[in-house]
């Protein structure tokens, strides 16, 4: 794929929090680039958008994205394991 093909699906204040969801995006199968500007990450700098890390996907996973990104999640919904004392 080549750069027009990739569309951010938001933006986070940070490298862990871009991280994270990336993370919760890759999980479900979609591929995520991150793009930032380097003196944002080398100095940890989140002042005026220096430190924002857009998070993009694949144009046609946009709107699957999106959706992923706006679910919330019901603690009755989450498949825990019981663990042993």
């Amino acid at each position: 794929m080549n750069g027009n093909d990739w569309e951010v699906v938001c933006s986070a204040s940070g490298m862990t929090n871009a991280k994270i969801i990336a993370g919760r995006l890759e999980t479900e199968g979609i591929p995520v680039e991150l793009r930032y500007d380097a003196a944002g990450t080398i100095y940890a700098l989140t002042v005026d958008g220096l430190g924002e890390v857009k998070i993009t996907v694949p144009a046609d996973q946009l709107e699957r994205a999106r959706d992923i990104l706006n679910r919330s999640y019901d603690e009755k919904e989450l498949d825990w394991e019981a663990s042993e004392p």
